[in-house]
């Protein structure tokens, strides 16, 4: 890839919207799941493997599991994405319900 072509795959990358969304985390292994929302869909598996692998999430039930039964245990759902259409000052109170509504649905904890 020369120069020019790594500017402009950085300035497509740049132009990128962040989807939200709300997602479920998977243990086969327990049934347990784990949903949560966030601002950044495409990102936040990512972020949570990174996290159980370092031994550092915040929620000590799902790190346990992650422990006991390993990564390949594990699996990532994106359940709901926020519709860009709504206002954006919407969002943050969308996605606080929407994550409601499918711990609810799929007896859930948070992540």
């Amino acid at each position: 890839m020369d120069r020019a072509q790594k500017r402009a795959a950085a300035a497509a990358y740049k132009e990128q919207k962040a989807q939200a969304g709300v997602f479920a985390v998977r243990c086969a292994a327990s049934g347990e799941v784990w949903v949560g929302a966030t601002p950044t869909l495409a990102t936040i598996k990512t972020r949570l493997w990174f996290v159980f692998k370092q031994g550092a999430s915040t929620r000590p039930d799902a790190q346990a599991a992650w422990n006991e039964h390993g990564e390949e245990s594990f699996s990532f759902e994106s359940l709901e994405a926020y519709d860009e259409e709504t206002a954006t000052l919407m969002q943050r109170e969308w996605l606080k319900d929407r994550a409601a509504h499918w711990r609810a649905e799929l007896s859930a904890k948070l992540i």
